[in-house]
């Protein structure tokens, strides 16, 4: 497998040249970053071509995430979005001797806090809150596909990720969450968690491990796609 950077105009793109009959290309969160696969025996003039193409694609897909980007600092005042489980919420704060979280209505995020809490203390206890939803998530799927897959991981871990929705250790049976996955539809945490249970199959994205995916979860390109228009 061989690896090249081309650029053209302001777009730099990695490109990598292996045993494939198609080409892929993406532009990946959080920076945009363009990579794109071709088979071996493409010629570099062909590559060109094809970013050129695709050059207008791949600036609209920058904007999405620089845009995306602008609207994830929160401040947690009343009055801010903030998404849980693919819907979005009104965040509407309160003071409280304790801090607690309520949702009301299926509309709003009550969020209670001493008076005194600054904003990275309310950050942090939103975010504790939103791991232990997430964890309540994972005690419920994860025993479920390992037993329609027939595996077992010894451990699975919630973190925060930067370019990655959940990454696992085949060997050790070992798989890792991203904090982030609580705020989007839940049909795209099956995704990511059915993703990286198989990998105990089989470690590379190859074809074996796509027939794996159509198996078990015929609609995983779709929960892909709409996953790859999040940044992290």
């Amino acid at each position: 497998m061989a690896s090249a950077t081309l650029k053209i105009a302001d777009v730099e793109v990695r490109i990598t040249k292996k045993e494939i009959k198609n080409i892929h290309l993406s532009v990946n969160p959080p920076n945009g970053d363009v990579r794109l696969s071709v088979p071996k025996n493409t010629s570099d003039d062909v590559i060109r071509l094809l970013v050129i193409k695709r050059l207008s694609w791949i600036r609209k897909q920058r904007e999405k995430f620089e845009k995306a980007q602008r609207q994830t600092e929160r401040k947690f005042v009343s009055g801010e979005s903030h998404y849980f489980k693919g819907k979005r919420y009104v965040l509407k704060l309160f003071f409280a001797k304790r801090p607690r979280i309520e949702i009301r209505n299926k509309r709003f995020i009550y969020f209670y806090v001493p008076a005194g809490y600054s904003t990275e203390q309310k950050r942090k206890y939103y975010e504790n809150w939103l791991r232990k939803k997430l964890r309540e998530e994972l005690e419920n799927l994860i025993p479920k596909w390992e037993k329609i897959l027939g595996v077992k991981a010894s451990e699975v871990k919630i973190k925060k990720m930067k370019t990655k929705w959940g990454s696992c250790n085949s060997r050790a049976k070992r798989i890792w969450i991203n904090l982030e996955l609580i705020k989007k539809p839940p049909e795209h945490l099956e995704y990511i968690i059915v993703h990286e249970l198989l990998h105990f199959f089989e470690k590379k994205h190859n074809r074996r491990f796509k027939e794996l995916l159509d198996k078990y979860l015929p609609k995983w390109e779709f929960y892909k796609k709409e996953l790859n228009e999040f940044v992290l």
